[in-house]
């Protein structure tokens, strides 16, 4: 004897041409008024954003154009009348490039040997993260007890007979430099090495098919391929070298040589109480960043930007 058993469907398919179920009239509607559920789902995302993000621009803008006294943008025309203040832009930028540039450099000329080195790859990435992990304020804090005049680097030189007396190795625009380059140099590498891991080799072995020796391979095939994501990493320790602080303070000179527009931008809002300059700062420092990075984003537009995988397309 066979037994049956009998299932019951949980919900029955509507039947064609029947009235349409409230999933439908849904659906309907959206696409009546031109909205879609992916659209909808992104609005808590969206709201984030502008409460986070949105707001405290808009605001800090509205403040730099309220000021005490004076006209709307009398905080503006006050920071470029004002050499002193104005002269913080170029400390920052004399900062923020002179890193940038070191630091994408240095990451090519450490990335590059790395190349198809798994384990020895593997084993250096997780060395350059140690000092990610770090943060600014620590690497500083490192540097006062290595490098001050009381540190282990001058006791140690003063106790074999190389110098007489201690070396002024912080409170500069070097000692700023150095510290930056020690943060930012682990994200410039791990960018670095990701875009050139993306490259396939296939390209250069064609090349030294015919002839192509290693520099003209790295010069004529890899380093156009490599182009569009250096650039990007140029970019990003350009931002994070134009926003030095902590470094400038801690181990450089924020009263001479790196009195940077955010050391100003500080001092305006908690010692002077002027939020509205300190806020036009904060607006002017970021144009300048747009403006620059926009200017290596156009940049990079005029590189090659085909494919760099080996697929065909």
């Amino acid at each position: 004897m066979t037994a049956t058993v009998e299932t019951t469907p949980a919900r029955a398919d509507r039947a064609p041409g029947g009235p349409p179920d409230s999933g439908d009239r849904r659906r309907a509607w959206l696409r009546r008024h031109g909205l879609h559920w992916g659209l909808l789902a992104m609005l808590p995302a969206v709201a984030l954003i502008g409460v986070l993000f949105l707001y405290p621009i808009a605001y800090g803008i509205g403040l730099s154009v309220t000021p005490d006294k004076g006209g709307t943008f009398s905080s503006y025309q006050r920071f470029f009348e004002d050499p002193y203040l104005r002269e913080t832009i170029w400390k920052t930028l004399r900062i923020a490039v002179v890193v940038a540039v070191i630091n994408t450099v240095a990451a090519m000329i450490f990335a590059y040997p790395l190349r198809g080195a798994g384990r020895r790859k593997k084993y250096l990435s997780t060395a350059f993260l140690i000092p990610m992990t770090l943060g600014n304020v620590l690497v500083s804090n490192g540097m006062i007890a290595y490098m001050s005049p009381r540190g282990w680097l001058n006791r140690t030189l003063m106790k074999i007979g190389v110098i007489d007396e201690p070396l002024m190795l912080l409170h500069n625009y070097a000692a700023v430099v150095i510290s930056m380059v020690i943060t930012g140099l682990p994200l410039a590498f791990l960018l670095t090495m990701s875009h050139l891991a993306s490259i396939d080799t296939l390209y250069e072995r064609a090349a030294a098919s015919l002839g192509a020796d290693r520099w003209t391979r790295f010069r004529r095939i890899l380093l156009p391929l490599w182009a569009p994501g250096v650039t990007v990493v140029l970019c990003l320790t350009f931002v994070l070298g134009f926003s030095v602080f902590a470094s400038a303070t801690l181990v450089g000179d924020p009263a001479g040589s790196t009195h940077v527009i955010s050391v100003e931008a500080y001092f305006q809002a908690y010692r002077t109480l002027d939020y509205s300059m300190s806020m036009a700062m904060v607006v002017i420092s970021a144009l300048v960043q747009i403006l620059i990075v926009g200017a290596i984003l156009l940049l990079r537009s005029r590189l090659y930007t085909g494919p760099s995988s080996g697929q065909k397309g």
